[in-house]
C-alpha cells in the first residue's frame, strides 16, 4: 500500500519495505471493494504487475463454506498461467461427463441420457470442471498476495464514494471499521467493485442498476456428505420428476456433494416460510430422488438462494475511474457453474488494462474496451442462462443436452470472444485463430532447451504483450526479422518509446519479488521491453539454425524461440494457427496480456516496412508512445 493519510486509517494494511513505493501523495493507485474470487483476483494480478492495490471486505475471514464450488477450463488454463493451479488440480474432483435422469406420472425414474460434458471439438487441455470449494480459490490467490506484500483489509464494509468537479483529483472512498463503528477515508485514483449482487459501488456509481429478469424462482442448495443408492453420484446429474422438479447433483472435495434442488417448479405453489428451511429443501430432495435412497451423514452449507439474469446498465462512471465487476455487474443462475468464472474473467480483463493505465502508458481508449468486452461476455451469459435455466426446468433432457451442444464452447470459457476494437484488429487468417480469441492449445518445442512446451501456456502472464513471429525459414526471412526486430526496439517505434516509459515506470513503481520467482526466472521474459515478449516459431530443424542467427531482440528473448517440430499432432502449430507459412511469409501475431489474439499479420519478406507502420498503427491505438 502506498504511504498516506490511510496508514492511519487502516492499520491492517501492509507497508512497503525497501523496495519502490506505489502511489504518492497521499493517494491510492487503486482500491477494490470486495474479496471474493473477482476481487483477489484483482488484486493479485496487480501485485504481480508491480501495482499495490488497497483491497477491503467487509468480512472478517475468508469463505469457509458454500458459494461458488466450479472451475471451467478456461479458468483452469488462466490459473496455470499464473502458476496457481496445482493444489486446486491436486485437491479438486475432476468431473468428466454428465448424466440425465427423468421421472413422469406414468415412467419411474431412469437415466435418459449420459454425454461427455466437453467432447472433443472443445478444443483445451482440460476437458474438465474442476470441482473446488470457492474458500480454496481464495486461499491461493491470498496467498499469492502476500508473497508480494499485499494483504486484505478486513472487516471495512464499503460506504460510499465521492467526485469533486475537478476530474483530476482522486476519489475519496469512505469505509466503515466494523470492530470501532469509526468512519474511514482513502483517496485513489481508481475504484473497483467487486463487492457483489448488492454492490453498495454499483449503487455510489451515477444511474447504474440491474436490468432484466425479476421473475426469481426459488432453489434450495446443500453441501454435504450424502449416502444414497443413486448410481450416478460422482457424475454431474440432472434429474427430473415431473411432479416434483428438478436436482442438480455435483460431486465435490473431500467426498461431499452438493445438490440444488428446485423448490417451486413451475412457480406454480405459493410457498409457506417452511421451504426455506434445511428440512424442507432436503425432504424434497428425497422425493426427487425416489424410488432411490438419500440421507446426510453431515452437511457443511445450506441455503435458499433466488437469481434473475440481471446485467447492470453500465460497467463504469462517466469519466472511466469507477468499475463493477462480477456479480456487482450481472447475475445470473449458478447451475451452469458460470459465476465465479466469469467474475474473475472480468478482472483477469481489467487487471493489465489498469496497470498500463496507473503506469501512464495508456490511452484512454484502452480503459474504454473492459465495457466494451466484458459487457459484451455479460451479455451472452445472460442470454444462454435464460435458455439454459428454462430447459433446465422442464427437464426436458434433448432440450437441456441442446442447449449444452450449442454452447459448450462458451460454457468452457473458450469461446468467450471479444467483438473488434482498438485492441482486436479483424484480419482474413487461413488458421483457427481469430482475433479477439484465446490462443488453442499447440505443443512446439523451446529451443534452447528442447523442451516439449504448450505455447499457450509457456510465457508467464506478467502484464506483457506478446508479439510472436512465425516463418518456415529464419535465413530466408533474415532481413524482415532484423528490420521490424530493430524498430521495435527503437524509439522511432511506438512499442519502443512506451517501453523506455515502462521501463521507468517499473524502476520506481513495483512490489516485492516473490520466492516463487527463483523457480520461474521472470526476467527471460522482460529481457527485451517491460511492455512486450518478442518470440519466433518457425518449422526450420534445429541442426540448420543457431540462436547466433537472429537478430539481437529475439537473441535476447531466446526462451521464446520455438521449433514447430513434435511428432504426433493432427497439426503442427503452424497449420492449426495459421494455416501454415509459406518460404518467403513471415506472420505476425501480437497476443495481448489476457491471452486473447489481438492482431493477426501476414508480409511478405519484402514488406518489412509495411509491418512496421502496421504494428504502430495498432499499438498507438492504445498505448502513449
Amino acid at each position: 500500500m502506498s504511504p498516506s493519510a490511510s496508514l492511519d486509517i487502516l492499520p491492517d494494511a501492509p507497508v512497503n519495505g525497501d523496495h519502490a513505493v506505489n502511489g504518492s501523495n497521499g493517494v491510492e493507485n487503486v482500491v477494490i471493494v470486495g474479496a471474493g474470487p473477482a476481487g483477489l483476483m484483482l488484486a493479485s494480478n496487480l501485485a504481480r504487475y508491480g501495482i499495490k492495490s488497497t483491497i477491503v471486505d467487509d468480512r472478517n475471514d475468508k469463505t469457509s463454506t458454500g458459494k461458488a464450488d466450479g472451475l471451467q477450463p478456461k479458468t483452469i488454463e488462466t490459473l496455470k498461467q499464473l502458476g496457481l493451479a496445482s493444489s486446486l488440480l491436486d485437491q479438486g474432483v475432476k468431473v468428466y461427463d454428465i448424466c440425465f435422469w427423468n421421472s413422469d406420472a406414468n415412467t419411474p425414474l431412469r437415466r435418459t441420457g449420459r454425454d461427455v460434458h466437453y467432447p472433443p471439438q472443445v478444443d483445451v487441455l482440460e476437458p474438465f470442471i474442476l470441482l473446488v470449494h470457492q474458500g480454496m480459490v481464495e486461499d491461493i490467490l491470498i496467498e499469492d498476495m502476500k508473497s508480494r506484500g499485499v494483504a486484505v483489509v478486513r472487516s471495512s464494509p464499503f460506504s460510499h464514494y465521492s467526485r469533486t468537479l475537478d476530474l483530476k483529483a482522486p476519489i475519496e472512498v469512505v469505509c466503515n471499521d466494523a470492530n470501532t463503528g469509526i468512519e474511514k477515508s482513502l483517496k485513489t485514483r481508481y475504484l473497483v467493485g467487486c463487492d457483489g449482487a448488492r454492490s453498495k459501488v454499483r449503487k455510489s456509481i451515477p444511474g447504474a442498476e440491474l436490468v432484466g429478469d425479476s421473475t426469481r424462482a426459488p432453489w434450495g442448495v446443500l453441501d454435504g456428505v450424502i449416502e444414497t443408492d443413486f448410481p450416478d453420484l460422482w457424475s454431474k446429474v440432472v434429474i427430473h420428476s415431473e411432479e416434483k422438479g428438478t436436482i442438480l447433483c455435483i460431486p465435490r472435495e473431500r467426498n461431499m456433494t452438493r445438490l440444488y434442488i428446485e423448490l417451486n417448479p413451475g412457480m406454480t405453489e405459493v410457498l409457506s416460510s417452511e421451504a426455506s428451511t434445511q428440512e424442507f429443501v432436503m425432504k424434497r430432495a428425497q422425493e426427487i430422488v425416489a424410488p432411490f435412497k438419500l440421507t446426510w451423514k453431515s452437511v457443511e452449507w445450506f441455503s435458499v438462494y433466488k437469481v434473475g439474469q440481471r446485467i447492470a446498465n453500465q460497467f463504469t462512471d462517466e469519466d472511466e475511474k469507477v468499475f463493477i465487476t462480477g456479480d456487482a455487474a450481472h447475475t445470473h443462475s449458478p447451475k451452469a457453474a458460470q459465476g465465479m468464472n466469469t467474475s474473475m474473467h472480468d478482472t483477469w480483463n481489467l487487471s493489465w488494462k489498469l496497470n498500463l493505465a496507473v503506469r501512464g502508458l495508456a490511452l484512454p481508449s484502452l480503459l474504454s474496451t473492459f465495457t466494451h468486452e466484458r459487457r459484451k461476455i455479460a451479455q451472452d451469459l445472460i442470454n444462454f442462462d435464460f435458455e439454459h435455466a428454462n430447459a433446465f426446468a422442464n427437464g426436458d433432457p434433448k432440450a437441456l443436452a441442446k442447449n449444452f451442444e450449442d454452447n459448450i464452447a462458451f460454457i468452457s470459457g473458450v469461446g468467450a470472444w471479444y467483438a473488434p476494437n482498438v485492441l482486436n484488429i479483424e484480419s482474413s487468417n487461413k488458421g483457427s485463430l481469430r482475433p479477439g480469441a484465446l490462443l488453442l492449445p499447440a505443443k512446439v518445442t523451446r529451443y534452447i532447451d528442447a523442451n516439449p512446451i504448450d505455447i499457450q501456456l509457456d510465457i508467464p502472464m506478467l502484464g506483457q504483450f506478446r508479439i510472436y513471429f512465425v516463418t518456415a525459414n529464419p535465413h530466408a526471412s533474415s532481413s524482415f526479422l532484423s528490420s521490424v526486430s530493430s524498430h521495435l526496439s527503437s524509439t522511432n517505434s511506438v512499442l519502443g518509446r512506451a517501453s523506455v516509459a515502462a521501463e521507468n515506470s517499473y524502476a520506481m513503481l513495483n512490489t516485492l519479488a516473490p520466492e516463487s520467482d527463483e523457480f520461474t526466472q521472470p526476467q527471460r521474459y522482460t529481457a527485451v521491453s517491460k511492455l512486450f515478449t518478442p518470440a519466433l516459431v518457425t518449422t526450420i530443424r534445429k541442426a540448420e539454425v543457431e540462436i547466433a542467427d537472429l537478430p539481437e531482440m529475439l537473441q535476447d528473448s531466446r526462451w521464446t524461440f520455438y521449433l514447430d517440430d513434435v511428432p504426433g499432432q493432427k497439426q503442427s502449430c503452424t497449420e492449426k494457427w495459421f494455416g501454415g507459412v509459406g518460404e518467403g511469409e513471415v506472420v505476425i501475431m501480437t497476443v495481448r496480456p489476457d491471452g486473447y489474439v489481438g492482431s493477426i499479420a501476414r508480409w511478405e519478406n519484402s514488406q518489412a516496412a509495411q509491418a512496421c507502420e502496421f504494428l504502430d498503427t495498432y499499438y498507438g491505438g492504445f498505448l502513449k508512445g
